[in-house]
C-alpha cells in the first residue's frame, strides 16, 4: 500500500496512515486503501487495534483540501460517502480500535478518531472542524458523532466557529480519553491495547456491539440488545474458563476466541 501501514504485536495490530509530507491528510487513496487493510485484519489473531498517523506533528490534518476544491455537487456527496463508508467500517468493525491521537486532528482527522471507540491523545494534539471558513460542512461524519459524544450545544460552537481546541479542553469535553506527553502516547496505546487483548474477545466484541446498536435506539429496545449479545457469551468455551477459574480461584489458562 502507498500510505497505510500495517503492523502486529501479537494480538495487537497497529495501522499506521502514513502520508506525512500532507501531514496524514485524508484523500481518495488513503479512504480506500483503509477500507483495504480492514479487509485483511486477521480477526482470529487480533483482538485489538491502534489507529495512528505518521510523525510527531499530525494524526491527520483532514481530507484533502487540493482534491475537494474542484468537485462538483455530485462528486462532494460521493466523496462524503466514500469517508463515511469506510468510517462507519471502523466503528462498526467487530474489534475494538484506540486512536492514538500525535498531533492535528482536524476535519477528516477528527472525525475519523471519532469513529474509533477509545481516543487517547499527545498534549500537543489539536483538534477542530474547521469546515464552514471554507465554506463547506463536515462530511465524514462531524455533524453527527461529535454531537453524541460532546452534546449538541458544544458541537454545535465547534462546528459553526470552526475554532480549534486544544488536548485539555478536548479532554474536559469528553472528546478524549486521555491526555499524555507525546513520547508516551504509543505506549500507553498499548499497553491499553494489550489490556483488552487479554480480556475474552467473544464478550469484547459483544460488549461494542450492545453499546453501538443501543445507542440508536430506545432504552427498552437496547435493553434487548444486550440481553441478546449477554446470552451469545454463554456456552462459549471462554465464558466457561473465564467462570471456572474464577470458582476454582486459578487464573485463565487461556481465551481461545470460542
Amino acid at each position: 500500500m502507498e500510505y497505510i501501514l500495517y503492523e502486529t504485536k501479537g494480538a495487537v495490530a497497529t495501522i499506521t496512515i502514513s502520508r506525512e509530507k500532507a501531514l496524514n491528510a485524508l484523500n481518495s487513496t488513503v479512504l480506500t486503501e483503509l477500507g483495504q487493510v480492514l479487509d485483511n485484519v486477521d480477526q482470529n489473531e487480533i483482538r485489538c487495534l491502534i489507529l495512528t498517523g505518521a510523525g510527531e506533528k499530525s494524526f491527520v490534518a483532514g481530507a484533502d483540501i487540493g482534491e475537494m476544491s474542484s468537485l462538483t455537487k455530485i462528486e462532494g456527496e460521493a466523496f462524503g460517502k466514500k469517508g463515511n463508508d469506510v468510517f462507519r467500517r471502523l466503528e462498526t468493525f467487530p474489534i475494538p480500535i484506540i486512536a492514538a491521537i500525535n498531533g492535528f486532528a482536524l476535519g477528516g482527522g477528527c472525525e475519523i478518531a471519532m469513529s474509533c471507540d477509545i481516543r487517547l491523545c499527545s498534549d500537543n494534539a489539536i483538534f477542530g472542524q474547521p469546515e464552514v471558513g471554507l465554506g463547506i460542512t463536515p462530511g465524514f461524519g462531524g455533524t453527527q458523532r461529535l454531537a453524541r459524544l460532546v452534546g449538541a450545544g458544544m458541537a454545535k460552537q465547534m462546528i459553526y466557529t470552526g475554532r480549534n481546541i486544544k488536548a485539555d479542553e478536548a479532554f474536559r469535553i469528553g472528546l478524549v480519553n486521555a491526555v499524555y506527553p507525546a513520547a508516551e502516547l504509543m505506549e500507553a496505546a498499548e499497553k491499553m491495547a494489550a489490556g483488552i487483548a487479554k480480556n475474552a474477545p467473544i464478550a469484547v466484541r459483544n460488549a461494542k456491539k450492545a453499546i453501538n446498536d443501543g445507542l440508536d435506539v430506545d432504552m427498552d429496545t437496547a435493553l434487548v440488545v444486550e440481553e441478546k449479545m449477554f446470552g451469545a457469551c454463554f456456552e462459549t468455551h471462554d465464558q466457561v474458563e473465564g467462570m471456572t477459574a474464577f470458582m476454582e480461584k486459578r487464573k485463565v489458562e487461556a481465551f481461545l476466541n470460542k
